[in-house]
């Protein structure tokens, strides 16, 4: 994917926004609208940006479980699931 066939002024998205919403949805492709020459925001489909934030949130959790692996926070795999068994 090149960003620079997908870089448009603002005033692209004014006069296009229908076509714009059916590319987007389309290609799936950000949009990078730029405002005086300078980028100031990107577009994309619902759904590209709903699994952005599904990949974010599970890198947070990756993440996460690294800094407990680093600082010592382990159990061990049985005292887990004796634990998940009490609870049901």
């Amino acid at each position: 994917m090149s960003l620079t066939s997908q870089i448009k002024p603002i005033s692209y998205l004014k006069a296009n926004a229908a076509e714009v919403l059916t590319q987007l949805n389309i290609h799936r492709e950000p949009l990078i609208i730029t405002q005086n020459g300078e980028a100031k925001a990107v577009l994309q489909d619902v759904t590209s940006y709903e699994e952005t934030q599904q990949t974010l949130a599970l890198l947070k959790i990756l993440a996460l479980g690294n800094q407990q692996v680093a600082t010592g926070q382990l159990e061990d795999a049985k005292s887990v699931i004796a634990r998940l068994r009490r609870k049901e």
